[in-house]
């Protein structure tokens, strides 16, 4: 594998893109588990397919497109989720429901033949191009520096919202651009592991990772590591198997901390 990684390109665009996305999956993962968005996560990824829709259908890059319905979605189900007083799980069903509904529109009406979209349903990291490896870095840039510059920020609002606002922080922008931090991380793993896979990947190494440390930060390191070792693992099985990229890491990761959560609870149990 190493050997291949080596010699062939498309391998080394996978390599790096599992890379970047396995930082965004660590970053952002622990932060959507905590805060309980696991949900709105999974309305704004399928929210971004009728960006890919679109972007087929006007002829520009589909990830583009993602990225905006993405941004759009979160800003809209944050908004009404603060202001409009309706149930949260009903308009994330509601944005759901019309992103893959304009996805498919969308790429009906184009001309021609319509294009093979699985790659961003499901995911398939070995189709990644040296483009779309450049908008990954861009977007896993992005992550990294608002989290850096802002951490202890973060670390305050996820554990006490209403302390951190009596200390004068302004939590609704914190919220907001939390959101759009989201929306970018969602059109990151889209290339790994699909729109419809996104959820898994951005759970199961933060689960993994929760089982063995409470603090934040090591957490998001070990959910970075973790995240990593799942998607190689993957890759590995899908170049050796010829099958999909995306639905092979959801299946290691999901399994890995299956595993990992079984034994933990058996070697407690016998304390």
């Amino acid at each position: 594998m190493i050997r291949a990684i080596l010699q062939y390109q498309f391998l080394q665009n996978a390599f790096f893109a599992i890379i970047l996305a396995s930082v965004v999956c660590g970053v952002i993962g622990v932060v959507i588990v905590e805060k309980k968005l696991v949900m709105m996560s999974g309305g704004i990824a399928h929210t971004s397919f009728g960006g890919v829709g679109l972007g087929y259908l006007l002829g520009f890059e589909p990830i583009i497109g993602a990225l905006l319905f993405s941004i759009l979605a979160a800003l809209g189900i944050g908004y009404i989720k603060r202001n409009g007083g309706v149930a949260s799980d009903l308009i994330i069903g509601l944005f759901w429901s019309l992103g893959m509904a304009l996805g498919v529109i969308f790429i009906n009406i184009m001309p021609g033949y319509p294009p093979m979209i699985s790659s961003y349903l499901f995911g398939n990291v070995l189709t990644v191009t040296r483009a779309d490896l450049r908008l990954i870095a861009l977007f896993t840039g992005v992550v990294i520096i608002a989290f850096s510059m802002l951490f202890n920020y973060w670390k305050a609002y996820l554990f006490d919202q209403e302390f951190t606002t009596i200390l004068g922080v302004n939590t609704t922008f914190l919220e907001y651009f939390l959101f759009i931090l989201i929306a970018i991380s969602v059109v990151v793993l889209i290339r790994a592991v699909g729109i419809i896979l996104v959820i898994a990947l951005f759970t199961a190494p933060t689960a993994t990772a929760s089982l063995f440390t409470k603090g934040l930060r090591n957490r998001m390191i070990l959910a970075v590591i973790t995240s990593v070792i799942y998607c190689l693992v993957g890759l590995w099985l899908s170049y050796t198997i010829n099958a999909p990229s995306g639905p092979l890491i959801v299946i290691v990761a999901s399994i890995a901390y299956l595993i990992l959560f079984m034994s933990k609870r058996m070697l407690n149990s016998r304390a």
